[in-house]
Parts: C-alpha cells; structure tokens; sequence
C-alpha cells in the first residue's frame, strides 16, 4: 500500500516540477534529462525521477514494468495507456495515469498517425533499479 508520505512527496515534486516542464515542451529543442532528487531519511532506499517522454506519430513500446510508482502526466498530443492488459484510456494534455510497481504496463503509445505527444514521468523506485524492465 502506498503511504501517505510517499503520495505527498511525489505530488509535491511533480508540481514543483509541472511549471518548468509544461514551459519548456512550448519548444521543440526542449529536452528534460533524467532528474534525480535526495529525498528524507524515511526513504533514503528510494529514488524519485523525473523524465520527459517524446512519442513520434505511431510510436509504442512493448510490454514493460516499472517496478515503482509512476505518475504519468501528458504535456501535448494524446496517448493510449494501460496496465495489465485492463482497460486503454485515451489521455490528452493535463490527464494523468498511474501505475504500481505491480503493473505491468501492456500498452503505451501515441495515439495519433500524425502527430507528436510528450508526456512528464515522475517514478518513485528502489535506488539503482533499473527504470524499465520487460513485461513478462
């Protein structure tokens, strides 16, 4: 189960973060690396991490796993998402998804033929795990 502090910390970061993000995706030189934050003693086993996520028109990624805590926050364009092979929603800019270290994430693409979408990724993971894994 999530605790409140982790759920906390993460939308504190995400709308410290949000601003700066949806400001720079106006430019399509924008580019946000991986950012990785120190967080309190409580959850020194743990990283947070930010990341911008770019989809060409068509783009898609297989099955995968996070094994953390993701809020997925959609900048521009439209996405599909699913976990676990439930239900695809359709997102467009300012929807969120969220996923579980126990999800496997069975479908993640733009939804658009023809246009870009970029989406901001904030995780919540165990320190030095990888950030994608294969969906098995």
């Amino acid at each position: 189960m999530i605790s409140r502090s982790v759920v906390s910390l993460a939308l504190l970061f995400f709308a410290t973060f949000a601003t700066t993000a949806l400001a720079q995706s106006d430019s399509a030189e924008a580019r946000m690396p991986p950012l990785t934050v120190a967080l309190p003693p409580e959850l020194q086993n743990q990283e947070l991490i930010m990341l911008k996520v770019d989809l060409a028109p068509g783009d898609a990624s297989q099955p995968h796993r996070h094994n953390a805590y993701v809020l997925v926050y959609v900048l521009s364009g439209e996405v599909e998402m699913s976990v676990n092979d439930g239900e695809i929603l359709r997102l467009g800019p300012g929807e969120t998804f969220l996923e579980t270290p126990s999800d496997v994430h069975s479908v993640s693409r733009n939804a658009s033929d023809s246009e870009n979408a970029s989406f901001l990724v904030v995780m919540l993971k165990e320190a030095g795990a990888a950030i994608t894994e294969p969906g098995n």
